[in-house]
């Protein structure tokens, strides 16, 4: 049986190269889509899922709102300078016919895992405000959820935002801290395994060639490519976020080791990084699996497969 899986997020470009990964995989069986502040405003993040889960023909997802800032300081800082705008590099998908789910994210959230038949996967690819708030609220939800998969952090490789923070969890530290610290079966997939995991242009153009889909994704990957190229000095786009919904879909694809991760929440230079301490395997109840080892090939190769086919089917 197909796993149930929640994605809480903030579309932007490779946040929505993950919705479609996801809805490419029999594995999981994607319930909800909840958004959040981040890439650019809250308004926008929703709108964009819409967008994105009716291209690929699924707008009978649901997409309920969520937090639309972080939880003790405003942080007015997006990323429209990567993700372009409107967050999905200036290429404007058709409207959804359907409309937001009129539940805050945090309640739907909360019933879709106290309904779920079996434990549920939820992928969080944005700032983690919502996965605190459901934590603080509905902790008997929490429990039924079997595997929380973070995009987020860094354990050796400095931040991507500052010197030492990656974007997810500088936008909202506090919240990154009550998550880490829940004790939730976690994984957290930083900034070492992902910015080795790169999708170059003939991956692009395999399932660009596949249909409209796939012609719609190249097409809102090309600003992030060049970013990318900028920024990191890689040949192609840096799989963030598809990165994290491939260990949901398939358990294992990264190496992980348990280790114990606070988050600095001061004011200063550090507030953001991901503190790991890398020094010995943790048996700490609060210690989370961090990904420290991945294939980037075999992950590159999956995702361009599964878009590849995802594509030719919705075409």
């Amino acid at each position: 049986m197909a796993t149930p899986l929640v994605i809480d997020t903030d579309p932007g470009i490779d946040d929505a190269l993950a919705i479609l990964l996801a809805l490419a995989s029999p594995e999981v069986d994607l319930r909800l889509v909840t958004t959040v502040h981040g890439n650019v405003e809250l308004a926008q993040t929703t709108d964009n899922a819409l967008r994105v889960l009716h291209l690929a023909g699924r707008s009978d997802v649901p997409v309920a709102a969520g937090a639309r800032d972080s939880l003790v300081y405003r942080q007015p800082e997006r990323a429209g300078h990567v993700h372009g705008g409107t967050g999905l590099g200036g290429v404007r998908l058709e409207p959804s016919p359907a409309a937001p789910d009129p539940r805050p994210a945090v309640v739907a959230l909360a019933e879709v895992l106290l309904a779920a038949e079996a434990p549920v996967t939820v992928a969080a690819i944005g700032p983690w405000t919502n996965v605190a708030l459901l934590l603080a609220t509905y902790p008997e939800a929490a429990e039924r959820i079997g595997r929380l998969v973070l995009m987020g952090g860094s354990a050796a490789r400095g931040g991507n935002v500052t010197a030492a923070a990656e974007f997810n969890v500088w936008a909202d530290p506090e919240a990154a801290q009550r998550v880490l610290g829940s004790g939730v079966p976690a994984v957290l997939v930083g900034l070492d395994v992902t910015l080795p995991t790169v999708l170059d242009d003939d991956g692009i153009a395999r399932f660009a060639a596949a249909g409209p889909v796939g012609e719609a994704a190249a097409a809102i990957l090309q600003q992030y490519v060049d970013h990318a190229r900028t920024s990191y000095g890689t040949s192609g786009v840096v799989l963030h976020d598809a990165l994290a919904l491939t260990e949901a879909i398939v358990p294992g694809t990264l190496g992980t080791v348990r280790r114990d991760v606070v988050v600095d929440t001061t004011l200063g230079a550090g507030r953001g990084q991901t503190l790991v301490d890398r020094r010995t395997v943790s048996d700490s109840p609060t210690a989370v699996e961090v990904a420290e080892t991945v294939d980037s090939a075999a992950a590159v190769e999956f995702l361009v497969s599964r878009m590849a086919a995802l594509t030719r089917s919705a075409g």
